[in-house]
């Protein structure tokens, strides 16, 4: 049997990294892609095949999945879109500039590499496509308010995806985590400081009594309900090997119980709730 290829983005930690260490392991030839040269390096000290791919650089999408299908002689059976990253801010003080730059890197990027992909695959006869999402793709949560958008959209971008493909040998699926041990909030960090000015903000209280203390915590103990990246992966791995994927994977408790909550309760209601935290 030919071995199966994957293209999975942000491996540099987290979802991407366990998932490609988990697909290798289960005999998939991965090509586990980073935003950095350096993680890029890391990687292929471990043996991966590891191109350089920034969903910000359109130069680097191209050039990665060339690299990918130079590879593998033009093939490609799968494609994991989950690197992204979050801006932490009220609404109200997200520059304009902050959105355009992670609506590229967390989703215009992922579009790009997908419609590259989906020429291949259909020459080919057969592709998987999944997008990791999140919960609040699903539900929005106050000082996210970026990331919020990034996944909401993704969530329609994919949906779409899904029905215009229903004619086409390609599957697509969403996964949608909650709290997954990770250096999400690491990394939220540098962008907090790279673009919001939360001294000059009218809620410049708020930000002291709250996201400041979690994004700046002594230490980064887990949330309720977090559950090991490898969850994720277990998801991954019914999107990319059953004969009959799902549309949307759920994973960790707040995942399903808001997916029923949505669905149920009076949007003021849910406000409330979730605007308690």
């Amino acid at each position: 049997m030919t071995q199966k290829s994957i293209l999975i983005t942000g491996c540099s930690s987290g979802i991407g990294l366990d998932a490609a260490r988990g697909l290798k392991v289960r005999g998939w030839r991965v090509f586990a892609s980073c935003r950095q040269e350096a993680d890029c390096a890391r990687l292929r000290s471990e043996g991966f095949e590891s191109p350089r791919i920034d969903y910000e650089d359109a130069e680097s999408v191209r050039e990665g999945l060339a690299e990918v299908l130079a590879a593998t002689g033009g093939t490609l059976d799968a494609l994991y879109n989950n690197g992204a990253y979050a801006i932490p801010g009220a609404v109200e003080d997200l520059p304009r500039e902050a959105l355009a730059t992670i609506l590229q890197a967390n989703l215009i990027g992922w579009h790009d590499l997908t419609i590259q992909v989906i020429p291949v695959m259909r020459a080919q006869g057969h592709g998987r496509i999944v997008n990791c999402s999140s919960v609040l793709g699903m539900v929005p949560m106050k000082w996210r308010g970026a990331y919020n958008a990034t996944k909401f959209a993704l969530e329609g971008l994919t949906d779409t995806l899904r029905l215009e493909m229903r004619d086409a040998p390609i599957e697509v699926s969403l996964i949608d985590p909650g709290p997954i041990t990770s250096d999400f909030r690491k990394n939220a960090v540098k962008q907090f400081e790279r673009w919001i000015d939360w001294k000059n903000s009218a809620r410049a209280d708020q930000y002291e009594a709250t996201l400041l203390k979690r994004l700046y915590a002594a230490t980064d103990a887990p949330d309720r309900f977090e559950l090991g990246p490898e969850a994720v992966t277990a998801k991954l791995i019914h999107a990319l090997e059953a004969p009959r994927p799902k549309a949307r994977y759920y994973v960790t408790t707040p995942t399903y119980i808001m997916n029923v909550l949505r669905r149920v309760l009076p949007t003021r209601m849910l406000d409330w709730l979730l605007a308690k935290g």
